[in-house]
């Protein structure tokens, strides 16, 4: 009988409410045959701040687990032996962090730390380029990314300190050819900053343990030739430019959730088979294949996945692992020519762009130049939709059909109490209150001693979350030894070249401008901690082909810093975007500071995931239009912007 290979890890990405329901999960999802954990934090864990914080409000719970301390981890891995599990944590910023707090729970266990296996993401260059979770500057973020790899190396040897996620690229409009270089630029940089801290003797083990994590799109053959693209430059880059001989050592180790972004809100159940070809890509060839598999839901474009929706997408996995006969098999596609000829163009295109980017001096100098040709590549993506030049069933051709069944009473999603965050406020103040406030503050002297000495920060951290340090207190360590950081938009002030289907809209922009007696003014707006920035930058980017004068300064702002922005600048529409699922709160906030500024006249528009029955609270706030990933015709929003500010529509309305 034929050998079978062990199939993949199965994850689910999975976290929510607080750290008590979010254990009930995972346990559940475990007994249905789950083999690892993928741990999705909230936006406040992901930044750095406590659940109390002001830019906490409304996202606590929301994306996420919330974990402020050691008692919320201790709870969220309650009953779960971590000796004996494989657990991926999506977390960047407070990778250290943490990591730190996972190591006390597990010696709380008494597991041996040694035996832990497991990933923490810990790339910060794709924050900045693409997902927006980050904290501090590229310099000292690099700094602790190394700092994480270099004690699991000595003490954690099982750990993976560092994924390099080249899936957020994807998602922000990346190429396959620029996933490649710029995935493959971020692990060289980390590499080039970890080599003088290790021994040389040591370092080829080092560079086995870096892993990434991909993204792969609905072209699943052009995203199957990416992984082997992946797998042979990796190895190349292993060999020639840091001398690693052992080829177990230069292996391309990687994990992967598929496509979310190409998930329509439009006859949602087609996203069963996206999802389905889109695994394909990344187990079909042996050679090249995932050691672990997360998929989305098929209602993920709705909103939060239900527990039943999450069962779906895991029994997928279990079936093309244990029902079909694929792991029987060598690869499938060696000697393929149209597979080699494929490869051999995108390893050329990508080494093209690695060189590129080697010449500005690597990936942290080059952070500026790569988000601007993301946002450039998403702007294509979206314009082919647009001119029907990409076809995506249901919502550009074959829109026509039954309504999906699927979608009930509840909205095909599931929803967060709101009353979560008001719990997980009250946990934290009683943490606080049982708490050695001296040996927390020792805790934290020390840790920021260690910063500053530029030594390494996790023996630190990890006594700091034994003596019962906050999430927030840590990272605020971080930012007052280094700063923080605003990344940039990729959203130049000049318009650009483009000029199909836009001499209309420039000329009913420079009509509104004549009559208001100034430029047409579109603030765009994300307000609260949400980074997923690339449908605001499509927005801002259009609006300014259009003629438009655009404000947009990025994330992580506040309800009253987008009021005040309007007032200075003089606002004639209000583009809020937001993806988290905390629309309500915050936008009902911002409604109410216009209007006891006097500026309740602006027109506000919101684009986000917006269900039904939330759009038409926000309707009952005062929000003229609601946009959803439904929405993809971008000159018809713009049309529409340019109707709010006419003084003219307005009236008449």
């Amino acid at each position: 009988m034929t050998q079978k290979d062990r199939p993949w890890l199965f994850r689910t990405y999975a976290g929510h409410s607080d750290a008590a329901k979010s254990n009930a999960l995972y346990r559940a999802n475990l007994a249905k045959g789950q083999t690892g954990l993928s741990v999705a934090f909230d936006l406040p864990t992901q930044t750095g701040y406590d659940s109390d914080h002001i830019l906490a409000r409304g996202e606590v719970g929301k994306v996420g687990v919330p974990v402020g301390h050691l008692g919320d981890m201790r709870t969220l891995f309650d009953q779960i032996p971590l000796e004996k599990m494989n657990t991926s944590m999506t977390i960047n910023a407070t990778a250290p962090w943490l990591l730190a707090l996972y190591v006390a729970v597990a010696e709380e266990q008494g597991a041996e730390v040694a035996k832990l296996q497991g990933t923490v993401q810990n790339d910060l260059i794709k924050e900045y380029l693409s997902r927006g979770t980050y904290v501090l500057p590229p310099a000292p973020s690099m700094r602790l990314i190394a700092d994480v790899a270099e004690y699991c190396r000595s003490e954690i040897p099982k750990w993976n300190p560092m994924n390099v996620c080249s899936y957020h690229l994807q998602e922000a409009g990346a190429t396959p050819q620029q996933e490649l270089a710029y995935a493959l630029a971020t692990a060289m940089a980390v590499l080039d900053e970890l080599r003088p801290r290790v021994d040389p003797a040591d370092f080829p083990q080092l560079v086995g343990r870096i892993s990434f994590f991909v993204n792969a799109g609905i072209r699943f053959v052009t995203e199957m030739c990416k992984m082997r693209a992946f797998v042979e430059l990796w190895d190349e880059i292993c060999a020639a430019r840091y001398g690693v001989e052992d080829p177990k050592f230069r292996r391309f180790r990687y994990g992967v959730q598929v496509n979310s972004l190409g998930l329509t809100e439009q006859q949602p159940e087609n996203n069963v088979y996206r999802i389905l070809l889109e695994m394909l890509a990344v187990t079909l060839s042996k050679n090249a294949r995932a050691r672990a598999v997360q998929l989305p839901a098929w209602n993920e474009a709705l909103g939060l996945p239900r527990p039943w929706d999450q069962q779906w997408s895991l029994r997928m996995q279990q079936v093309l692992a244990y029902e079909t006969d694929l792991l029987e098999y060598g690869d499938l596609f060696d000697g393929s020519p149209v597979v080699a000829a494929k490869v051999a163009a995108l390893k050329d295109e990508a080494r093209a762009e690695l060189a590129a980017i080697d010449g500005m001096g690597g990936a942290v100098a080059a952070i500026e130049y790569m988000k601007s040709r993301l946002v450039e590549a998403n702007s294509e993506r979206l314009g082919g939709i647009e001119r029907g030049e990409t076809t995506v069933v249901g919502v550009n051709a074959w829109t026509e059909g039954e309504a999906s069944p699927l979608v009930g009473s509840d909205g095909g999603i599931m929803t967060v109490d709101p009353a979560v965050e008001a719990e997980q406020i009250a946990r934290l103040d009683a943490w606080r209150a049982a708490r050695d406030e001296v040996a927390v503050q020792d805790a934290l002297d020390a840790l920021s001693a260690a910063a500053r000495a530029g030594e390494n920060i996790m023996p630190p951290s990890i006594a700091a979350a034994k003596a019962g340090a906050t999430t927030g207190e840590w990272a605020g360590v971080m930012r007052a030894v280094h700063g923080e950081y605003r990344g940039p938009t990729g959203v130049s002030a000049s318009p650009s070249n483009r000029t199909e289907g836009l001499d209309d809209l420039r000329g009913a922009v420079d009509a509104v401008s004549d009559r208001l007696g100034k430029r047409l003014t579109f603030l765009m707006g994300k307000p609260g901690l949400d980074g997923h920035s690339n449908g605001a930058e499509q927005i801002a980017v259009r609006a300014r082909d259009c003629g438009m004068a655009v404000r947009y300064e990025g994330i992580r702002l506040t309800p009253e810093a987008i009021v005040a922005a309007a007032r200075d600048e003089g606002a004639h529409v209000i583009g809020l975007s937001i993806l988290s699922g905390s629309h309500v709160p915050l936008v009902e906030d911002l409604m109410a500071r216009l209007r006891a500024e006097g500026l309740d006249h602006i027109p506000v528009i919101v684009g986000g995931i917006i269900p039904e029955v939330d759009g038409a609270i926000l309707k009952a706030a005062g929000v003229a239009a609601i946009y959803t990933p439904k929405d993809f015709e971008l000159n018809r929003i713009m049309a529409n912007i340019v109707e709010l500010a006419d003084p003219g529509a307005i009236a008449a309305e």
